[in-house]
């Protein structure tokens, strides 16, 4: 495959995407999307299981017919279009792998490589320890296979207790909170010069392409601050997958300065799965947990060397 990532001027602006309304396992609606409504990528088909709460505009170069991936994804319970569920707390991992497994299953795919992104790796596990016959690889992107609250804050080598104890506690706060952050959410303003400042901070580096990223930005905020934490607080009791039964091969893509997903667990995720003979490779690289839209070529590449070598 030689596609590379659209130029700048190509992403969102050029993007077709299509919404479409599913029903899960449960009973409860979920809003799928793909970037290839029209069925002209020609390309593999990945499955991304997103970032918690996120949304497609967070994957610029993947929405141009440019990219040579075929992406199918959905959004959240209660995020983007996606209902709440009559029971609220059908919000785990599992039943996010329910969704995903419905979502294949409205686009006809029977099995394909899973792309997870942060809470979305922990996803891409769990369906693959469950539905082994419906995955071909996993490209994980600053994400851990369970237990992701343990290994966040990563760069300041906290405890992995105490790192879980800070993060769950800082959602719950949030969640008792959000009935009076939620105004000033909806009105912080979010432009090029916003996301230029944000990649100052050390949370975020300097994005390739500033206006694609206000578009994911302020969709992200849309999502209410206290159903955001209960997404959050719910999929936190996901546990370790036993990788022991992860058969397919994997790829780890790390960020050095990531604080929601830890660089060293990534790494010794790879490890033991090498260690035991499992086709797994691990790179790291310098940047955030927003690493796809820092540098959006070197990932892009690294997607479809890995599709590559999967087929």
């Amino acid at each position: 495959m030689s596609t590379s990532a659209p130029r700048p001027e190509q992403r969102v602006r050029s993007a077709s995407i299509a919404f479409r309304d599913i029903l899960s396992d449960d009973g409860t609606h979920v809003r799928a999307w793909t970037n290839d409504p029209d069925g002209v990528i020609d390309g593999p088909t990945v499955v991304l299981c997103n970032g918690l709460g996120t949304n497609a505009y967070l994957w610029p170069w993947l929405l141009a017919p440019e990219c040579g991936v075929r992406v199918v994804s959905w959004n959240h319970r209660g995020v983007g279009g996606s209902d709440r569920p009559r029971d609220r707390k059908h919000v785990e991992i599992e039943h996010f792998v329910q969704d995903g497994l419905s979502v294949m299953d409205h686009f006809g795919i029977d099995s394909a490589v899973l792309m997870g992104w942060s809470m979305g790796v922990n996803t891409a596990f769990e369906m693959t320890y469950r539905h082994p016959e419906r995955v071909r690889g996993i490209f994980a992107l600053c994400g851990v296979p369970g237990d992701t609250f343990a290994t966040m804050l990563g760069p300041l080598h906290l405890p992995r207790l105490i790192a879980r104890a800070v993060t769950v506690n800082a959602c719950r706060i949030a969640k008792h909170a959000g009935w009076a952050v939620n105004p000033l959410v909806r009105h912080l303003p979010v432009n090029p010069t916003t996301v230029r400042l944000l990649g100052r901070t050390g949370f975020m580096f300097p994005m390739a392409d500033p206006e694609a990223a206000v578009v994911g930005l302020q969709e992200f905020l849309t999502t209410p601050v206290d159903w955001y934490a209960h997404l959050a607080i719910s999929t936190s009791r996901h546990p370790r997958v036993r990788l022991s039964r992860i058969e397919v091969p994997t790829l780890f893509v790390s960020a050095t300065y990531d604080v929601l997903a830890g660089a060293r667990d990534m790494a010794s995720a790879s490890k033991r799965l090498a260690d035991n003979g499992k086709d797994s490779a691990y790179v790291e690289l310098r940047g955030s947990h927003f690493v796809q839209l820092e540098q959006p070529e070197r990932v892009h590449r690294l997607l479809l060397d890995f599709l590559e070598h999967v087929s």
